[in-house]
């Protein structure tokens, strides 16, 4: 079993090959961990499949692993999960869903999932317009 320092040593050296684009070896080293259920793994397991990066696009492993990191509170997945359903990526379109997970993301102060929920609520998309909740948000998210 894993120490936690290895376990961080080794989400580190996926994470900088993700970052550095070396997707097949990001692939490689996070696909452990994110069986493991580590929330960032997922995340980033998510977004190369849902793009094609490393690997053939894969709609239902990228939402598979958006769901599993959401799940856990990880916002960068909430506000993925979020998109998935409003644009019907890897997913039927759910304006309703999307809402609830761009909320959740707005919630831990995501400004990206603040915009895109002031949107939706300006446009009255999956609820009924807002457009005084909407200001506040982009207000919030230094818009």
């Amino acid at each position: 079993m894993d120490t936690r320092e290895e376990t961080e040593m080794k989400l580190s050296s996926g994470v900088a090959a993700f970052e550095a684009k070396q997707f097949t070896q990001a692939m490689k080293l996070l696909s452990p961990l994110a069986q493991t259920g580590l929330a960032d793994a997922q995340y980033r397991l998510a977004i190369m499949h849902q793009n094609g990066l490393g690997v053939v696009r894969n709609e239902l492993l990228a939402y598979k692993w958006m769901k599993s990191a959401a799940q856990q509170d990880y916002g960068p997945a909430l506000h993925g999960l979020g998109f998935m359903y409003m644009d019907g990526d890897c997913i039927a379109q759910d304006d309703a869903r999307a809402l609830q997970w761009f909320e959740a993301a707005a919630e831990q102060g995501l400004e990206g999932a603040m915009v895109a929920l002031a949107q939706m609520l300006e446009q009255g998309r999956g609820t009924a317009a807002d457009p005084k909740r909407a200001k506040a948000l982009y207000k919030q998210a230094g818009f």
